[in-house]
């Protein structure tokens, strides 16, 4: 159970961490954060069916409003633009005889 508490600890702090990079303006920073805190909780949801009953209630209420968090710091988030490819210009240099 200890084991399983330092892992939603460990999301938890993630995504405060991700939640101030948002406030500061530091995007990258916090979909770094919220990208380790949503493969701890992967990780958790893998486990699910080995967990007893009792640790079933306590990682799925606390699991729960964490993955809340989440969701609402993911979607503060930017989306990502992809660079588009625009025509290349001819360069007057390269296309001249070069000088003797």
């Amino acid at each position: 159970m200890d084991a399983l508490l330092k892992e939603l600890a460990d999301a938890s702090m993630a995504v405060g961490a991700a939640e101030e990079a948002l406030a500061e303006g530091a995007n990258t920073a916090a979909r770094d954060r919220l990208d380790d805190a949503a493969a701890i909780l992967a990780a958790l949801r893998e486990r699910w069916p080995e967990l007893s009953a009792a640790e079933r209630g306590v990682v799925g209420k606390t699991a729960a409003p964490l993955r809340a968090r989440l969701d609402a710091a993911q979607a503060r988030l930017p989306k990502l633009s992809s660079l588009r490819e625009v025509a290349t210009e001819p360069d007057p240099e390269q296309e001249s005889e070069p000088e003797a």
